[in-house]
């Protein structure tokens, strides 16, 4: 270019640049100006610069090209910029518009200064987006996916993955995306590692199917590769060696097949495998390189080898539902940072090594439904940490050792199924622990042997008889092979194929404790939450919750909480409860009120008398469920819709609470008035968790939320109390005033359409449809009714509403293209 031309010859410039040459610098110069410098010059100003080209003396030259070099080094922030926040809004539009991103419609402002919340947070650097963080709220599953959509479920049948992607990868420079709950669909396309200097990838809770991208592997960069709750439906990928600097890998919820990963164990950086509930089978390999390792999850798969030596640093080991067999290596009694091993339903067997209880940070031990035998010594120790024991459903025999018998309710121990000399758990006849276990195996390959036999001969009579009929009846089974599709079909009453509907199990996925980078539990001084608080004036106080007096605050940075005072006990232990706040603050989910800290007023005393506990909590502005539901008018008041919508979401985050943690979270104080709504009508479950710190408060004891003893156990179910909350949505807040006599009283309504005009809310009589309201009152029966012999799991009852909501939104769908037409 002529500009490159003047500055590398300045001396020749100097000698042989005319008039006539000058007078026309600024057609060489201006033309090859960007437009954006061209519009930043006013035209006024560049008529005087030529002008003076013209008549300047040499000695000016040099200064006007340096003035020129200034203005080409001004950076192009505003069209970067531009470019970036295109990408963004194109993203939002493949993803169909989720309410995670309302704040992004009024896109006039710079994206990168929007706030960061709990579904969405965007960082920039210099002109690019570096971090992108969306969760929506598509997190339930269809029992293996693999294409086409799914109505309401996943993003529609115009959705491209491939697109969606190649527009992604324009973020060149993107080192954190986390894409969780979307109901993005299909095979993840291999142009995914366009994104070289990913660090952080978060796919979970999705519909992607397939296998795992290979040209991943040239994804050097990436630490943390997450696509948990998918339908990966391939064979484990195993290059994983090359990605060195990987310390998380999770691949949970998948359906995943073949041998674990070999190449696994070269990576010395590894913290987290997480690799449960998929179908991998074949051998464990030795473990003990990686040294680094924290967490090993492989539970409900198939692996059916001897248990391999495992790194002295691992802190959690998940292998139960295998086929593990032979004996726990002594080498786990080695493992001086392990706090949770469940190798419970394996076939190991053999004595345990006795050492496993008395490891220094033991808490969780699951060594149930194995084939455990001989009997555990006497003197046996018991680790000071040790909280939970289940050795039951074993062969094990004689008596249980004083560490375990004599617990004082400092520890839960389970071992009914045994043959032990104690029986206030169930137990076995000593014949059956008797049995050799060899001799099992023998007769139960003789039996096998004899059941296979006998299925090939069937095989054969049958296979001669079928070729018979082959013949005679093959055109009347062509005609009928071809009238069956129509037929299914038509019989479709709800839109989605009744395959579908026979095989769909919609679950909620849960996020295993420590996989994720949760922050530790803030803790706030007294002087802190004064403050915010004015002193704890009575302006700010907002009402008595089920624990403590309850106050509105606002921190620092802006941001509302609540503030929940309760009383300590004099027996409590502060340093137990602060570990027991610090692991209830990683509950995170969506439809949890995240507790945000806390602060013992007064820890610093001998005596414990008179210490208050204070826990801060999110603020959620728009009110409970119950408040909600009081509302009678029909402008007003929920539609059915919003409730299913509602009570799916409180079923997700209790799902989480009692499979996402361990041992799981239960007796989580489920009732209308401990649902928080936010301003998109979002449920936010609050005072869950209490149970795990119900002997350190005072005020539990006092009105007696926790009873010692229960004359029914179903008060405290999770379940239970669940279905009341159901019922009060079916029927309106008179239901929490009668409890459960008013349902049992009643309930016989509900077979009737007369019965439920008299009993149903009439706004949800008025806003339902007769087969989604009756799958809810079928669900709300099983939770309450005393005569269900075994209650539902939070499962069953997350299929059944999520079910109910399928139908109703079918037949919103077909009243509104009705009243179209």
């Amino acid at each position: 270019m002529p500009l490159l031309i003047i500055f590398s010859l300045p001396k020749v410039l100097s000698l042989t640049l005319s008039y006539a040459t000058a007078s026309h610098l600024c057609l060489l110069v201006v033309p090859f100006l960007p437009l954006k410098l061209v519009a930043k010059f006013d035209v006024h100003i560049q008529k005087v610069w030529c002008l003076m080209l013209r008549v300047g003396s040499m000695r000016y030259f040099y200064l006007y090209l340096v003035v020129l070099t200034w203005f080409l080094s001004i950076p192009c922030t505003h069209e970067l910029q531009l470019a970036q926040t295109q990408v963004l809004l194109q993203l939002r539009k493949y993803l169909e518009y989720p309410t995670s991103l309302q704040m992004w419609e009024n896109y006039n402002v710079d994206l990168c200064s929007l706030p960061p919340s709990a579904h969405v947070s965007l960082k920039c650097e210099g002109n690019s987006v570096t971090e992108l963080k969306i969760i929506g709220d598509r997190a339930v599953k269809v029992d293996k996916f693999n294409g086409p959509a799914v109505p309401n479920h996943t993003l529609s049948l115009s959705f491209s993955i491939d697109s969606f992607v190649t527009t992604l990868t324009r973020l060149t420079n993107l080192r954190v995306l986390r894409l969780v709950s979307l109901g993005i669909w299909g095979p993840l396309p291999d142009k995914i590692h366009r994104l070289s200097l990913l660090e952080v990838l978060d796919m979970s809770l999705n519909f992607l199917y397939g296998s795992v991208p290979p040209r991943m592997s040239t994804m050097v960069k990436l630490h943390t590769l997450t696509l948990d709750g998918n339908g990966l439906n391939s064979t484990m990928p195993d290059w994983f060696d090359s990605l060195t600097n990987l310390s998380v890998l999770s691949l949970k919820s998948n359906h995943l097949k073949g041998s674990f990963p070999s190449s696994l164990c070269k990576i010395r950086s590894l913290v987290d495998i997480s690799l449960s509930h998929n179908e991998l089978s074949g051998g464990l390999p030795d473990l003990i390189a990686l040294s680094g390792l924290h967490v090993l999850d492989l539970r409900e798969n198939h692996l059916d080898s001897e248990l391999p030596l495992m790194p002295k640093a691992v802190v959690t080991i998940l292998l139960s539902k295998n086929s593990f067999s032979g004996e726990i290596p002594n080498q786990f009694s080695e493992l001086g940072h392990l706090q949770h091993l469940d190798l419970s339903s394996n076939h190991l067997s053999k004595m345990p090594p006795s050492s496993l209880f008395s490891l220094p940070n033991i808490s969780y031990l699951n060594l149930a439904s194995n084939e455990l035998s001989g009997s555990l010594p006497q003197k046996l120790n018991c680790g000071s940490k040790l909280g939970f024991v289940d050795i039951s459903s074993n062969k094990l025999n004689a008596g249980l050792p004083s560490c375990l018998a004599n617990t004082s309710g400092k520890r839960v121990i389970k071992y009914g199924g045994n043959c032990l000399s104690i029986d206030s758990q169930p137990q076995r006849q000593g014949t059956y622990c008797k049995e050799s276990s060899l001799g099992k195996k023998n007769f139960w390959k003789w039996k096998i042997a004899a059941a296979v036999a006998m299925i090939i001969v069937i095989v054969l009579v049958l296979s001669a008889f079928g070729v018979f009929f082959y013949r005679k009846y093959h055109s009347r089974e062509m005609y009928r092979h071809q009238m069956l599709p129509k037929a299914v079909q038509d019989n479709s009453i709800t839109g989605v194929s009744s395959e579908v509907l026979a095989s769909a199990r919609f679950v909620s996925q849960v996020v295993k404790l420590g996989t994720q980078a949760t922050p530790t539990c803030r803790q706030f001084s007294i002087e802190e939450l004064k403050e915010v608080t004015r002193n704890f004036d009575l302006s700010t106080y907002i009402g008595e919750g089920s624990l403590g007096k309850l106050y509105k605050g606002k921190l620092e940075n802006g941001t509302y909480v609540v503030i929940r005072c309760v009383a300590l006990s004099k027996k409590c232990s502060i340093q137990n409860l602060k570990a027991r706040l610090d692991l209830l603050s990683k509950l995170n989910h969506p439809n949890l009120v995240s507790l945000l800290g806390h602060c013992v007023d007064g820890d610093g005393q001998d005596d414990s008398s008179g210490l208050k506990l204070h826990l801060v909590y999110e603020y959620v502005l728009n009110g409970s469920y119950r408040t909600h539901l009081s509302e009678f008018s029909s402008d007003k008041g929920l539609k059915w819709s919003d409730r299913l919508s509602i009570l799916i979401g409180v079923a997700k985050a209790v799902h989480f609470l009692h499979t996402g943690v361990i041992p799981g979270c239960f007796r989580n104080q489920l009732k209308t008035n401990n649902i928080l709504l936010d301003e998109h009508h979002i449920p936010k479950l609050s005072d869950y968790g209490m149970s795990m710190i119900a002997e350190e408060i005072e005020y539990l004891e006092a009105k007696g939320e926790y009873p010692k003893s229960c004359q029914r156990e179903k008060l405290e179910d999770d379940v239970y109390n669940f279905g009341l909350i159901l019922f009060e949505s079916l029927v309106g807040p008179i239901a929490s005033k009668k409890g459960e006599k008013y349902f049992l009283d009643e309930k016989t309504s509900f077979d009737s359409q007369d019965g439920r005009i008299k009993i149903v809310d009439p706004v949800v009589l008025t806003t339902c449809c007769p087969e989604s309201l009756s799958i809810a009152i079928s669900i709300t029966t099983k939770c309450i009714s005393p005569e269900s012999s075994a209650p539902p799991s939070f499962e069953d009852v997350l299929w059944n509403l999520q079910y109910a909501a399928q139908v109703q939104a079918t037949a919103d769908a077909e009243q509104k293209s009705d009243s179209t037409s």
